[in-house]
């Protein structure tokens, strides 16, 4: 497999380059990490720029291997990332763009693309994390309305969110997988509670979101009702395939920003460090190229991405660890300051073997998805 640029794909690359050298000087300052009203204010403003010089549609209109070469120049100029609107940009857009009716991608994905309206993720519950499909959040028909009762929890910046993609039961005697639906709640629908929680980084992106009978219009239904594993095994394999590819270019970033720290002070002279950065660097070259092995069998197979993004999820969340634990060890005794560069990141890094599905779950759809092996009784 060739994966080197195209010719549309230079060309691209390189105007994007000439784009962003133009663009980021002029950016505001950031908000603070706590500051997620202005973090939603800061990064839909950057969404707007993308959208004004016609490079938001990247993520659904353009082929994957152009959507890889965006994330891989705007992270690498240091761009900002997609933030609040995470959700919306990398899961419940192409969720919709993939899955939706006409009059859907019409209502939905403009206003994610212009930047105006932020998405969060109503998917897991405190008693179905990693086993996604015994969610029991209720939902029931009521003429033109789906009448929607139960909870979620580490759901992504709810507090900020104008739209929330929501796991539903509406067949509580069909076989779990069968009886789930996947809707579009407005948040700011009677009946819903918002309480954000507080993470070891002291950050608080995820909360939890209690719903007493909710309504809402059955036509936010993105596919049939009760197929709604199979619409979210879609989102998900966006989630694990394709939305953290711009993380692996800033991992290695990072990897260099280790290697002069270590240089400077004189932790470079512990061969064991060396080898261990070394060891790392070969990892994420080898994790840059499946996502682009991932990118290219998701353009030959109509752009969402397969199972193979479940083997470069499993082994990026734990290299993240290593190498923010490397971090650590060229810091010293450093590490214990949060306000050390890459601290916090190694805290965050702790949730990457639970988020958009545990190593647990990613060795199960590897065993049985691709080496063939029974299902586990």
């Amino acid at each position: 497999m060739d994966l080197s640029d195209t010719p549309e794909e230079e060309e691209f690359r390189a105007r994007l380059r000439d784009w962003l050298a133009k663009t980021l000087p002029g950016l505001p300052a950031e908000p603070s990490p706590g500051d997620w009203p202005g973090r939603r204010s800061y990064d839909l403003g950057w969404q707007r720029r993308l959208y004004d010089a016609g490079y938001a549609d990247v993520h659904w209109d353009a082929s994957p291997a152009i959507r890889l070469v965006f994330l891989e120049e705007t992270e690498k100029a240091g761009a900002p990332y997609v933030g609040a609107n995470f959700v919306g940009l990398l899961h419940a857009g192409p969720t919709i763009a993939a899955e939706g009716t006409d009059e859907q991608r019409a209502r939905w994905l403009p206003p994610i693309l212009r930047g105006e309206e932020v998405w969060c993720q109503g998917f897991s519950e405190p008693d179905a994390g990693s086993d996604l499909a015994a969610l029991r959040t209720r939902a029931w028909r009521d003429g033109d309305h789906y009448v929607v009762t139960g909870s979620k929890i580490w759901t992504s910046h709810a507090e900020v969110a104008d739209w929330c993609e929501l796991l539903v039961r509406t067949d509580p005697d069909a076989p779990r997988h069968r009886g789930i639906t996947w809707l579009a709640m407005p948040m700011d629908a009677p009946g819903i509670t918002v309480r954000p929680l507080r993470t070891l980084a002291g950050s608080a992106e995820f909360a939890e979101v209690f719903l007493d009978e909710v309504r809402v219009p059955a036509e936010n239904r993105v596919g049939d009702e009760n197929d709604g594993w199979r619409v979210t095994m879609v989102t998900l394999s966006f989630e694990r395939g394709t939305a953290f590819a711009g993380e692996v270019v800033a991992c290695r970033r990072v990897l260099g920003e280790l290697a002069v720290e270590a240089r400077g002070n004189g932790r470079w002279d512990d061969p064991a460090l060396r080898r261990r950065l070394g060891r790392l660097n070969a990892e994420f070259r080898a994790l840059w190229r499946l996502t682009q092995w991932n990118v290219s069998a998701a353009q030959a197979s109509g752009g969402v991405p397969g199972v193979g993004g479940s083997v470069f999820k499993l082994r990026y969340s734990h290299a993240r660890q290593e190498l923010y634990d490397a971090a650590a060890e060229v810091l010293g005794a450093g590490c214990l300051d949060l306000d050390r560069p890459w601290m916090l990141d190694r805290l965050s890094s702790l949730s990457y073997t639970i988020a958009a599905g545990t190593s647990q779950i990613q060795h199960s759809i590897i065993a049985e998805r691709i080496l063939g092996l029974p299902k586990g009784r």
